[in-house]
């Protein structure tokens, strides 16, 4: 399942599943929306902040996969037992997760207090390449080959 609606790698998603021959569900809000959808699945829900984010955790289960870069439904996903991966190839680990977080919530203190950081980094060709070698891997891994 995919978090869709600033997913930079939504092409690699579709060209990696129907290698492997599984289902990529993309999860988008309906301000989102486009016409071409990749001959992927496509679920649409409201525009409202968290929509997308409770959608997929109430459909995910054990065992799943899901791609996104928010670390608070990555934290979430982790305690069902959901491997989540970011989409610069990042595979969030329990033992990593807390330390996000608190970074999470330090960055939002300094914001409200009127520190502004640089943003996120550039999404960069090494970010799509470690993608693609991660979710290759972990859908590998979903088929027992080593």
């Amino acid at each position: 399942m995919v978090d869709a609606d600033s997913c930079p790698v939504k092409e690699e998603i579709v060209e990696i599943a129907n290698s492997f021959t599984v289902d990529a569900v993309f999860v988008a809000s309906y301000a989102h929306m486009q016409n071409d959808l990749n001959g992927a699945v496509w679920k649409f829900v409201d525009s409202s902040k968290e929509a997308a984010d409770l959608f997929i955790m109430n459909y995910v289960k054990s065992g799943d996969a899901v791609v996104t870069q928010d670390i608070g439904l990555a934290s979430t996903l982790l305690l069902k037992g959901v491997y989540v991966l970011s989409p610069r190839g990042i595979l969030f680990e329990e033992s990593e997760i807390r330390t996000a977080l608190e970074m999470r919530h330090l960055s939002a203190k300094a914001r409200r207090r009127g520190v502004y950081g640089k943003g996120p980094k550039p999404f960069r060709q090494e970010d799509r390449s470690r993608f693609v070698q991660q979710l290759t891997k972990i859908l590998s891994n979903f088929e027992g080959i080593q």
